[in-house]
Order: C-alpha cells, then structure tokens, then sequence
C-alpha cells in the first residue's frame, strides 16, 4: 500500500481512506475504512472521466454485474454510488496477493492448489453465467488468493453476450495472452459467451501450473495470432491436469465443457459436488494448503498489519513546498493558473496514514500548480525572433518540482539545448517555440496538463512524462487528439501495449532490462545461482523486473532462488539468509532506492561479497545518502547514458556545461536526441504538411542515430529492440560511474 497523496479527500461518501491500493490512468483505489470500522477497497473514477458516457457507463456496468454475482469466490460489493461527482465503488479488501504475483514470485501451485483453484474459479464463473453474463476478462491479474480459495475481481468489461453496448465488432476487449480465439478475433455479441471465460479459465489454469501463459508473450498481435491458430504451450503441466485444459482450450467453444461439469472434474477430492445447479465446490475440506507456504504467510502477515490499522483517527504531516527555482537558470515560468494547495486543511496540512513496517508513518504531502514555459533562455536566436519564419511549438510535459524533479529538470533542459540549436541555424525551415508544463508527479494534473496540450493546436508534440503514473494518467489525453508524445524515462511495458496510437516509448522497457542482467550476472558477476529479492512496496516496477528475470534465467535453464519481501517489513535479514542459505552467491534486487540501501545495509552485514545487481531505479542519490558504504560495489543496468564519458555525446556534453553551468544529469541527452528526432522528422515534411498526424507517421517509420542510441519503432510505439539501450554503472567510493553498454552476451 502507498501512502494517500496530498491531493487525496481524506473521506469519500464516510468512507475514511487509509492508503492507496492502486491506480491507473481512469481511477484510483484506496483502502478505506466503512462508517461501521470494516476494511474495504474503494475504486474512484477519476473525475475528468466522469462526464464521458463511456468510462460512466463501464463504471456503472461493474455495479451492476457485481451486485448480481452472489458467489463466496467473488470479492463482494459493500456500497457504491456510481451517479455520484466522482463515481464510487466498495469491495471487501482481500490482503492476499493476486495470483499472478503468487505463481511469479513462488512459482507453481501444487496438485491440491491447482485442482482448489480451477474448481472454485469455475464455480464462480457458473454464477456469473447464470446471472447470463459473461466475464470477459479472466486472468492471473484478477485472481486474489486469500487463505480458504481465489477471489474473482474486476467486471469492468464483463456483459451479456447480446449486449453490443461496449463494443463492436472488430475490437478487442480484454487481455492479450488469456484471451479466448473468437475474443482475438474481435467478434461482437453473442459470438462471445460463457465458452469463452472457460478458455480464459483453461489459461489461468496452465499458467498456476507452469509459471507460464500457454500462448507465451511478446508482442499483442502475436498473442492474438497465437490464440487463434496455434496450440497451447501445455510443456510442464501435470498429466492430470492435461485432458482438462485440452478440452477448455479447444478453438472451438462448443467443444469446450460448461462451468459446472469443471466444478466437477476438478473438485480436490476427484468427486462430484453437486450444490443444487451450481456443482458447488466443497468448502472448507480441502483448502488447507493450496497455496505456497510463503505465500501463505505473506497473506499472514498482510492480514495481521490490517487487523492492526488504527481506526479514523489521523496523523498530521506538512505539506512540501515547490523547489525552488534552479540559480544557474533564470526561471521565466507562467503560472497557468493560481498556485493552490492540494488539501483543505489549514496551513496547507492534512493528515493520512500510511502503513509501512506495520506501522503508522508520517508521509509529506505537496503542493502542486500548473507553469507554463513559453519562453526560455536563448530559445530563439535574434535573427530568428525577426524573421518571417513560421513558428512551431514543441511540449515538455514533466515532474518539475515533485519527487523526480531532477529527472524532468535535466529532460526539460535537454529538449532546450536542442532547440536552441535548431533555431541557431540558417537554414532552420521554421522557428520552433517551447512550451513546458509541470505536473509535479500528480497523475491527476498529468491528465489535466495533457488535455491542455491537446487542446493548443499550435502543441505538434511532447517530450516527456516522467513516470509510469504520470504516464499512464496523460496518455488517453494525448491519443484523442492524436498529438505525439515521446517518453524517454517510464519504463513500464503497459504503457507501449494499451494501444495508444500517438505514444512512442523511447527507451527500452523495464521488462527486457533483465535480458543485459542475466548476461552480467553469468560473465563479468560470475554467479553460479542467482538470488531474485522483489520488494513489494516497488509494485508493478519491482514485480517485472524480478519476474523478468526470473523468466531469463528459468529459459537457459540457469539456477535462481527467488524471495519476495512483504511490504510491511524493514527488515531484510530473513529475505537475503532465505537466498544465501539457498546456494545463491549473487543478489539481483527488484525494488527501489529507499528500501534498496536497507538490503545494501542488510548484505554488509553478512559480509557478502557476491555481485549485487540491480535496476534503473536505484540509479538515485537517495540510494548513495542512505546506503552510505553499503552502496559501493552495486552495479546497476539501465537505459540511460553518462554524457561525459560518452564519446559520441561530447559535443552535446561541452554545450551542456556551457549553456547551464554543469555537467549534463542523466536523462537530458536522451531528451536533446527524441527533440533532436522530432525536428529532424518535422524539418523533413512540406510547409503545409507539418501536421500532428504527419509528424507521427514521419518518426514512427523512420530511423534517426542520436548521441545514446539509434531510434526506431515498432508498430505499437515500442522502441525497436536491437541489442543497444541497456548500460551499466556501478557505485565506487560513493558515486555513480558509468561503464558504457550493458553485455550482449556472457
């Protein structure tokens, strides 16, 4: 759980809101206390979504389906009001973790686990089916594992099969990897029914049984080919198992068995269970042990720091203040609007709890207000400014003043130097104007700064966000009015595969970062057995790493041990003892630089001298402060550059230093290359043509060699994998020291 932002109400309709559970791009969901003192999980629909009929009409269809699901194996709904100003639903909370998070971190289930698992999951199903709806979106994500069985989540998407309401034919809705053949097809209506969440069931299935999806992954499309035409990848699943998910994965639905007779099959004492109509699977008998004692104990421990949670009561904490301006440049910033504070509390103060540790800690809150830089130093050169020249504006969207100030700052500078350069030249086809906006890392400003972009026709593109969150919030924003957006520093996969059309992921993802590490940890780290520690308060960042890597040892085969570190413990001893005394003689961490520094404390203790590898996010000067001599000797792979020890970036570096009086900061040379890439496509069209749509389509089918790397992309935005954009660096006497491109190969 993170802890409440500042621009979070304290109480939503007298539900007291205790933390953040999670968040995406239409709402957030927190944990929240009920007016009678129960714990549920509370799902907002963020409010510039609210007046859209169709994210309102999918919020109120969830309602809807899960007031007609009465099924102990599907996460009750407590209240909701989804005509409220900002829409609402309660669920009871499940601590436990999803099943995908299970399987990924502690890999398979057992016979017992996997035949408690389908039998419940399928009797769950048969409730929905029976209330004539149909899931839709069946998959390890909306899974959560709690001590007696699963708990079926999310029916966003789920409707009946006549109902068109949704979606058309020709869309896909749902997600790639478990989705069924006639789903992958895009059919609408009634060519989606029950038979297909069997399908879906039959994936789940095979993925608890190997620590596989059984149409493998990679990119969308493919996915989608696969469930279609090819065989399930069935290698590794139980004999048991393998006539059951033969039948449930059948292209044809109407060879696929119904929920019941699954129930049947599949009930842990190999009998049938008939409930009435339902086939109900029995209750109690049987579901001891079906899951991984460390995942038992991490559903525990979750459940115990739950029951410890204080009731309403509050804990004060001051509000940050913006940064102030950097000195060595002028700061020519427009407010776009009035500074305001984030809370309503007196003094700029509000209060939440965060639970970390098991226990109650203090967390800063922030204000935030949106700035405007129309203008910055030497933008334009003097015979530009007077020339007839037309004038075109470029867009960094960034965290200026919040957590990763740094990083927007160096990017924003970066996009400057850039166009600074282009407006200097001669022959400069057009005068190019920046306009800079800051969301402070606020999701929800990131959404309104970005319709505001949208919303300039003079806007032909954007550099930046900053963060996966601030990305996600931005980037449906962006794609309705088709307005390009380049990132250079998320790093999440999720944001290249929802199908946004205007985004372009200029780095490679965190996911395919572990590919440069296993080669690392293999050669130069020569590591015999891999320790994997996923630190869950680093969410979806540290659970793809980990398991990413995980997966990349797991092919060669190479020998791993993973532990996963719950977030209510600051104590790693028992995770990093678990992998030592395991045979490990390297530790990869998947987490991030405040919890990173306790396990680099935690190691040095143990006197380990082992590789200690980890990913981009340790790549902070929070990790060197708090880590102090635990950090020296860590290696970190990343996707970014030090620009003064790169000989192709010398120039860039000299003009750096020159214009702003210090050394480029990581991430503003691969801000000076997507701005460089962005002017160069744009220079490269007819007077007139210098459009939105046609600067995209320019970049996305070109290819342009920058100082860090060559840029080129794949179809969904993705940058084009060939072996670049992965370097290492490495901690010595307490300051980073890039060590130029990660390893290819052992």
């Amino acid at each position: 759980m993170e802890p409440l932002r500042s621009s979070d109400p304290a109480r939503i309709a007298d539900h007291r809101l205790l933390g953040r559970l999670g968040a995406g791009g239409m709402g957030v969901v927190y944990l929240a206390r009920t007016p009678g003192g129960a714990l549920v999980a509370l799902k907002v629909l963020l409010a510039e979504y609210a007046e859209e009929p169709g994210f309102k009409e999918r919020f109120r269809r969830e309602v809807e389906v899960a007031r007609r699901v009465d099924s102990p194996w599907v996460v009750p709904l407590v209240d909701a009001d989804p005509d409220a100003e900002a829409a609402w639903l309660a669920t009871a909370f499940v601590p436990g973790p999803s099943l995908a998070e299970a399987v990924s971190a502690y890999g398979p289930l057992s016979e017992r686990g996997l035949r408690l698992l389908g039998a419940r999951l399928a009797e769950a199903l048969g409730e929905v089916h029976r209330a004539g709806l149909v899931h839709r979106d069946l998959k390890p994500g909306n899974v959560l594992t709690a001590h007696d069985g699963p708990r079926l989540i999310d029916f966003g998407i789920a409707r009946a099969p006549e109902d068109r309401t949704l979606t058309t034919t020709g869309m896909v809705v749902g997600t790639p990897g478990f989705l069924s053949p006639e789903q992958a097809e895009g059919r609408g209506g009634e060519g989606i029914g029950p038979a297909s969440d069997v399908f879906s069931l039959g994936c789940v299935l095979a993925f608890a049984a190997t620590g596989r999806a059984p149409f493998g992954g990679g990119a969308v499309d493919a996915l989608l080919f696969r469930a279609v035409h090819d065989p399930a990848d069935l290698d590794g699943v139980p004999a048991w198992l393998l006539p059951v998910l033969d039948r449930c994965l059948e292209k044809d639905p109407a060879r696929r068995p119904d929920a019941g007779e699954l129930v049947r099959e599949l009930a842990a004492d190999g009998a049938a269970q008939d409930e009435g109509s339902s086939g109900a699977a029995p209750r109690d008998r049987e579901a001891s042990g079906w899951l991984p004692e460390p995942v038992a104990r991490l559903i525990a421990e979750r459940s115990a720091a739950a029951l410890a949670l204080p009731d309403i009561e509050h804990t004060l904490a001051p509000s940050d203040r913006p940064a102030a301006a950097d000195p060595a440049e002028p700061d020519t910033r427009d407010m776009s609007e009035p500074a305001e504070p984030r809370d309503s509390l007196p003094g700029g103060r509000r209060r939440f709890l965060l639970l970390a540790g098991g226990a109650v800690a203090l967390a800063a809150g922030g204000a935030w207000w949106a700035v405007a830089h129309d203008r910055g130093p030497g933008d334009e050169s003097p015979a530009a400014a007077s020339s007839r020249r037309r004038v075109h504006t470029l867009a960094l969207h960034g965290d200026l003043s919040g957590p990763q100030r740094e990083t927007g700052r160096a990017q924003e500078r970066g996009l400057r130097l850039a166009v600074a350069e282009f407006n200097a030249r001669a022959d400069a086809p057009f005068t190019v104007k920046v306009r800079a906006v800051d969301d402070g890392g606020d999701p929800v400003a990131s959404a309104r700064l970005a319709a505001e972009l949208t919303d300039d026709p003079a806007v032909l593109a954007v550099v930046g966000p900053t963060t996966d969150d601030t990305g996600q919030a931005a980037l449906a924003k962006y794609d309705a009015g088709l307005l390009p957006v380049v990132a250079v520093s998320p790093g999440a996969t999720s944001l290249s595969i929802q199908g946004f059309r205007s985004f372009l992921h200029a780095r490679l993802p965190d996911a395919v970062l572990p590919i440069y590490v296993s080669n690392y940890l293999r050669g130069a780290g020569r590591s015999r057995k891999v320790g994997i520690v996923i630190d869950r308060p680093a969410g979806n960042y540290g659970t793809n790493l980990g398991s990413s890597l995980s997966n990349a040892l797991g092919s060669i085969p190479y020998p791993s041990v993973p532990e996963v570190v719950s977030a209510m413990r600051r104590d790693f001893g028992s995770a990093v003892d678990a992998v030592l005394s395991a045979g490990a003689d390297s530790v990869f961490f998947a987490g991030l630089p405040d919890r990173g520094a306790l396990i680099a404390a935690t190691l040095r203790e143990r006197s380990f001298r082992g590789a200690r590898v980890s990913g981009p996010a340790l790549l902070d000067e929070q990790f060197l402060t708090r880590a102090q001599e635990g950090a020296d000797g860590w290696v970190m792979v990343a996707p970014v550059i030090d620009a003064t020890r790169k000989p192709e970036a010398r120039e860039f570096a000299a003009a750096y230093r020159e214009r702003f009086e210090e050394a480029p900061p990581r991430y503003a040379a691969e801000a000076y290359d997507v701005t460089g890439m962005l002017l160069k496509a744009l220079a490269g069209l007819p007077s007139k043509g210098r459009t939105r749509q046609n600067l995209l389509t320019a970049v996305r089918n070109g290819k342009y060699k920058g100082i860090t790397k060559t840029f080129a992309f794949e179809k969904n935005g993705m940058m084009v994998i060939d072996g670049t954009g992965g370097f290492l660096w490495r901690v010595d006497r307490g300051a980073f020291v890039y060590d130029g491109p990660a390893p290819l190969t052992v």
